[in-house]
């Protein structure tokens, strides 16, 4: 696992450009190693340390789409899992966390938030946003088709609170029909979303690393990048 990452690592992207064409593949097992084949079809996404700290960490991840929902996968170099919460829809940007946005219709000021922490607990929400006012609601019926598939995976050390690694790694699948009532979904063939990919760290102080830089928060919805579906 540990070549995995730095053998990938050369392949990730070096610029920061604003727009991914999001390929298309068939459902596969969420394992949170990145091992399926259809990660292969697809190139590493850059997200760029934002906030200095002493310690830089080469973050990247991948995105793909099915006839059933989107898939993220998320590598990020570390020294030590500062991850302390065991249960879902807490506070987890508090700690280490991953976090997906997706904005589906510009036209409505509303999109979904995902985050994942390396013990593998969840936070989805829905969020509106009217004009940098923005709450969170959890969903409801969350279960069957609606809920989400994810799986995380450590390389050089354990998966527990204050271990000592050289990355985490994490899976996730989020199915259509959880953005309900969110509009352009399904995606097809040409449709654009906009979206932004996050990661939190807390080895020393606070780093955060993004794909598209916002200024205050992760919520600067206007600044998201945009996923353009192949």
């Amino acid at each position: 696992m540990l070549l995995f990452f730095i053998v990938e690592g050369i392949s990730a992207q070096s610029d920061e450009s604003a727009t991914i064409k999001v390929k298309k593949t068939d459902d596969f097992e969420v394992t949170g190693d990145g091992s399926a084949a259809a990660w292969k079809s697809t190139n590493w996404i850059n997200l760029p340390q934002r906030k200095p700290e002493t310690k830089f960490y080469n973050t990247k991840a991948k995105v793909l789409y099915s006839d059933t929902g989107i898939y993220f996968l998320f590598n990020c170099q570390d020294k030590k899992l500062n991850s302390t919460i065991k249960k879902d829809n807490e506070d987890l940007w508090e700690e280490d966390v991953v976090e997906v946005f997706l904005w589906t219709d510009e036209t409505f000021p509303v999109y979904f938030e995902y985050e994942l922490s390396p013990l593998n607990y969840e936070l989805p929400i829905i969020v509106p946003n009217n004009n940098g006012t923005f709450l969170g609601w959890l969903p409801w019926h969350y279960e069957g088709e609606r809920k989400t598939r994810h799986a995380t995976s450590v390389v050089g050390g354990k998966m527990k609170s204050g271990a000592k690694v050289s990355a985490w790694l994490a899976e996730i699948f989020i199915p259509y029909e959880l953005l309900a009532p969110l509009q352009n979904v399904p995606p097809k063939s040409g449709t654009e979303w906009r979206a932004n990919l996050y990661r939190i760290d807390h080895d020393n102080g606070t780093a955060t690393f993004s794909w598209q830089e916002t200024d205050k928060t992760f919520h600067e919805y206007k600044k998201f990048g945009t996923f353009i579906f192949e």
